[in-house]
């Protein structure tokens, strides 16, 4: 609502939206955590609780913690089926197209060990954005709020089998025919055809030239998936 306001110049999204921002024309990518460094080689994602609790259920955090891994696992082994599912559930305002794009590009590979260094670089980054206080101990500071849990650890993570939907992967090339698809089937005057490769990083065919036809931009478009 900011964005079609005028009222922000910038926004920082998760995906889905971002990519679903970019293709309904509000916005241009800048950057991007997926494939720009320091970014792209930092862990993500972490459980958060309260110790409290945690010490009070060390049980249920575990099973929690478990649950969490074997889920992100499992899309990372069925990413379209994961998008579809996400779509079909009403867990977010996407379509299957959108969202399928948006987890081909995403990594779901669950590590305790990284897990527990991306807290520490976390800890010494968040120092030096001064989110800290200078005087505080970083390291300290991520040994007491990273927990081990009982059977939460990278060997159960290696051991651990989850099921390969039939169809529920996605191909290299999946990411551009699916959006070429999403161009395809859109209005003749749709923000995704005028607007998709609108993108610093890419060869946006808007952005060379403003004004070029929809149909010439869509001719473009299915060319990359040739």
């Amino acid at each position: 609502l900011a964005i079609d306001k005028g009222e922000v110049d910038a926004v920082c999204n998760a995906e889905p939206i971002g990519s679903l921002l970019i293709a309904e024309g509000k916005v241009r990518n800048i950057a991007d955590q997926i494939v720009d460094e320091p970014y792209a080689s930092e862990y993500c994602c972490e459980v958060i609780a309260n110790g409290k609790w945690v010490d009070a259920n060390p049980h249920r955090a575990a099973a929690a913690t478990r649950a969490l891994l074997k889920g992100a696992k499992w899309v990372e082994t069925n990413p379209k089926t994961a998008a579809l599912l996400a779509v079909e559930k009403k867990y977010l305002a996407s379509t299957p197209e959108l969202n399928t794009a948006a987890l081909a590009r995403l990594r779901y590979v669950p590590s305790v060990r990284l897990a527990e260094e991306s807290v520490h670089t976390a800890g010494r980054e968040m120092k030096v954005a001064k989110m800290l206080a200078p005087e505080t101990d970083t390291e300290a500071l991520a040994k007491r709020a990273f927990m081990h849990l009982d059977g939460v650890s990278d060997e159960w993570i290696k051991s651990l089998q989850v099921e390969t939907v039939a169809g529920g992967q996605v191909s290299p090339d999946e990411d551009t025919r699916l959006i070429a698809a999403l161009i395809q089937k859109d209005t003749e005057d749709s923000c995704c055809r005028r607007q998709m490769f609108d993108q610093p990083d890419q060869e946006a065919p808007n952005l060379a030239d403003p004004d070029a036809p929809c149909l010439s931009k869509t001719m473009i478009t299915a060319e990359r998936t040739q």
